[in-house]
């Protein structure tokens, strides 16, 4: 698929994910004869990924890091998933922060004090 069904799939604009190219966040993407990008389901689903991790905070730097993690192939398995379980930790933590924040709100919503 070309690079717009490949935007429309993932859920990530064009131009993001020409970025991600750009930063070397994907892997080398195949091209047919006239030079336009032909995403695979694989590749659709690593753009997924990366718009998940970037929409939950991860850095670039870190996102750059496990996609070269990535490209290595399987030795580098277990360092990824590590990445993944301490970004799912922070994760873990922001989500409870939010609650706690949530609580209060909602305690100062319903209250008569709005202070």
């Amino acid at each position: 698929m070309n690079i717009s069904e490949a935007g429309s799939r993932s859920g990530l604009s064009v131009d993001t994910i020409r970025y991600y190219e750009k930063l070397g966040l994907l892997p080398r993407i195949a091209r047919d004869r006239a030079g336009k990008r032909q995403f695979s389901m694989e590749d659709i689903d690593w753009l997924v990924l990366l718009s998940s991790l970037r929409e939950t905070g991860m850095p670039l730097k870190k996102m750059r890091h496990f996609a070269q993690l990535y490209q290595m192939g399987n030795a580098t398995l277990s360092e990824r998933k590590t990445l993944l379980l301490d970004h799912a930790s922070h994760l873990n933590k922001q989500r409870a922060a939010l609650d706690r924040c949530a609580k209060l709100l909602a305690y100062k919503i319903m209250s008569r004090a709005v202070v």
